[in-house]
């Protein structure tokens, strides 16, 4: 009896199994099958499937019901996102609070628009602000964006919502209705109701557009005091100097209202170090150790406005509308150029700066108001027929005969 030929290692093979043919093969160290109606489409797809190995590809694509519920697949995306977002503590709370509840126990596969519709409508119906509802969505999309990289999902839902599901969660938030300091007077005043160094603090938010964290991170080595300029290269947060939003190092010019604060501010604090160094109502640190806290805190920023504010019979205002706000609205309405003060807020681009476009005086010219110049009083006098009055015809131009004859001519006296 003739042997068996045996087949060759990584071949696969097609066998017969309970009426329908299985083909069976390795793919990265792991058994693999699948089962045809007939011999010949198992044989042709197991030849497909083994050249796409041999090239490095897939297989066949990965049953939708073997892939692992988003809570599990959402720990290790968090844990890479911890070490490269600063929105990390952020992104976990919105996964936690709004995420998990609905996706959490679902599969890639399982995530469509109509749920992701669901969602959304449940938000808004238990008075989640749209802008905190698209958040989620966004970040729903950047997680699928890695679980579709991963081959746990073909295609990422958020991308084939429909527009009337995106207009659900628009921002309805007015950007030309964030407050601001209206006058460079009040501004002073502010500044003189603020006790030392908040009150330098202020100044530096006020003119030169630094946020909170950006102020509080400052360095005597960063202010060119005869060069006019100031270097943002670090922030202060969470009691450490880090990165900036942008990541980017900017420089904002040195006011001349600024410049003479700064000079004496250095004189009496020795101009080495932070420049704002905690005071004795900042607490913090570890008193146990002897330790104080690194950084003047925010809170005490704060406290002090609130204080000035109120003093000066101003609006109360956040630290960030009497400052970076500010800043920038009073610099359009001086008329600074736009793609100038992108650069110094440290904007992403120039779309994100022309929220504050509305308040340019000379955001209208002359010339816009006369490119449709038109008289549309109504005509004055009495109506004087047609027979009454005489019209010339000349020897080539034909008198209107019938229904084309006009009746009458209306004059304006």
């Amino acid at each position: 009896m003739p042997r068996k030929k045996k087949r060759t290692w990584g071949t696969g093979s097609v066998q017969p199994s309970g009426g329908r043919w299985v083909a069976r093969w390795r793919e990265n160290g792991r058994r693999c099958s699948a089962s045809y109606a007939t011999k010949e489409l198992a044989e042709e797809v197991l030849a497909k499937i083994l050249r796409d190995v041999a090239r490095g590809e897939a297989g066949l694509s990965r049953d939708p019901k073997d892939a692992p519920a988003l809570c599990e697949l959402v720990k290790p995306w968090l844990a890479r996102r911890q070490k490269t977002h600063r929105s990390y503590r952020s992104d976990k709370g919105r996964w936690t609070l709004h995420l998990a509840p609905v996706f959490g126990k679902l599969r890639p596969g399982e995530v469509d628009a109509a749920s992701i519709r669901r969602f959304v409508e449940g938000k808004l119906a238990k008075g989640l602000a749209a802008q905190t509802v698209g958040h989620c969505v966004r970040l729903l999309s950047t997680f699928f964006s890695d679980v579709v990289e991963m081959g746990h999902a073909t295609a990422n839902p958020v991308g084939t919502l429909p527009r009337s599901t995106r207009r659900l969660y628009r921002s309805t938030y007015d950007v030309t209705s964030t407050p601001f300091l209206q006058t460079l007077a009040d501004v002073r005043r502010v500044f003189l109701a603020l006790p030392e160094p908040v009150n330098v603090a202020f100044a530096v938010g006020a003119f030169a557009g630094l946020r909170t964290g950006e102020v509080l991170g400052l360095s005597w080595q960063d202010i060119d005091l005869a060069g006019k300029k100031i270097h943002v290269r670090q922030q202060m947060r969470d009691g450490a100097l880090g990165v900036l939003k942008d990541e980017e190092g900017r420089i904002a010019p040195l006011q001349n209202s600024l410049a003479p604060i700064l000079t004496a501010y250095k004189l009496a604090t020795g101009g080495t170090g932070l420049l704002f160094r905690p005071t004795v109502a900042d607490r913090g640190g570890r008193p146990d150790l002897g330790t104080a806290p690194a950084f003047m805190r925010p809170h005490t920023l704060h406290k002090h406005l609130a204080k000035a504010l109120k003093d000066c019979a101003l609006p109360s205002l956040t630290w960030y509308e009497s400052t970076r706000h500010t800043f920038a609205s009073l610099w359009v309405m001086g008329g600074g150029s736009i793609e100038l003060l992108s650069k110094i807020l440290g904007h992403s681009s120039v779309a994100v700066t022309q929220h504050y476009a509305h308040m340019k005086v000379d955001l209208f010219a002359e010339s816009a108001f006369c490119t449709m110049t038109v008289d549309l009083s109504q005509p004055a006098g009495d109506v004087v027929p047609l027979t009454q009055v005489s019209v010339p015809f000349g020897p080539t131009m034909a008198k209107p005969q019938g229904d084309n004859a006009p009746k009458q001519l209306s004059l304006i006296a």
